[in-house]
């Protein structure tokens, strides 16, 4: 697979650990993700996945590794990777008293934006929200309030965004809503590093895959080069064109030792996945 250079990556990890007491959540995980990329970061409940994000966010410190956002190391200059970059977490982090347009101009005065109102509605028209944009935010839906958390964190232009589980609880719509959203950020160039436990948001959305277990990253690519890691018996068993889904419980089974993938193989954890 081709993997992509940590000196000009937009994000970077090098053997980045994490423990919690005697739980070790991440074991030495080393990634880049190119600039103005969808980078989808795949993994179970508990596998790191917000842990990684909250590092790379400067809001946990790493026990050891290192790691660059944005050409700045999160420790060392971790005031220069808050200036670029923009977190949206699980929930929405949005005024529900304030109108769509008011949480985004509220937002603007706190970046000091001086252009609040063309800002805002211009954010309004880019997520599809103009007609609700002098409507109180608790009689959106979720799917809106979503689109409105993550234009709220546009204000800033930041060159990289964190989206951690961005379509958790939505509806369908919603979460077709929100995808479109995300492949407009990386159509004008932002880099977007995505957690999600959804298969099929990953095969939308992502320029490249990795699949976090056991502390580490054990597969990583783009979607073509991940379903090349089957084995031929097992695309033959399937009896059909393999998917993501084949993928991540192959190398999950086997550690990331399925077709050769993985940073470190025979440090993973070899549990299944249910589907």
């Amino acid at each position: 697979m081709t993997i992509t250079s940590t000196a000009d990556a937009a994000i970077a990890t090098d053997g980045l650990r994490k423990s919690y007491g005697d739980l070790t959540v991440l074991a030495g995980v080393d990634l880049a993700v190119d600039a103005g990329t969808v980078f989808a970061l795949l993994g179970s409940n508990g596998a790191g996945k917000t842990t990684l994000v909250r590092i790379l966010s400067t809001l946990l410190k790493p026990d050891a590794g290192s790691a660059t956002v944005a050409g700045f190391d999160v420790v060392s200059a971790a005031a220069n990777v808050r200036e670029s970059i923009s977190l949206t977490g699980q929930f929405a982090a949005v005024d529900e008293i304030l109108t769509g347009r008011e949480n985004l101009v509220l937002m603007a005065r706190l970046w000091h934006r001086k252009d609040r109102d063309r800002l805002a509605d211009g954010l309004l028209a880019r997520f599809q929200l103009t007609d609700a944009a002098d409507r109180r935010v608790a009689t959106y839906s979720g799917g809106m309030r979503r689109r409105l958390d993550i234009a709220m964190s546009l204000v800033g232009n930041p060159p990289v965004i964190f989206l951690d589980e961005p379509t958790t609880g939505l509806d369908p719509q919603g979460r077709l809503d929100v995808w479109k959203g995300i492949k407009e950020l990386a159509g004008q160039g932002t880099t977007v590093l995505l957690t999600t436990q959804y298969l099929d948001e990953a095969e939308q959305l992502a320029d490249r895959i990795a699949i976090l277990h056991g502390g580490r990253i054990i597969a990583d690519g783009t979607l073509a080069e991940l379903k090349a890691l089957l084995p031929p018996a097992t695309v033959e068993y399937v009896e059909r064109q393999p998917t993501l889904e084949d993928v991540f419980l192959a190398v999950v089974r086997t550690g990331g030792t399925a077709g050769g993938a993985g940073n470190d193989p025979t440090a993973a954890s070899t549990s299944e996945v249910e589907r």
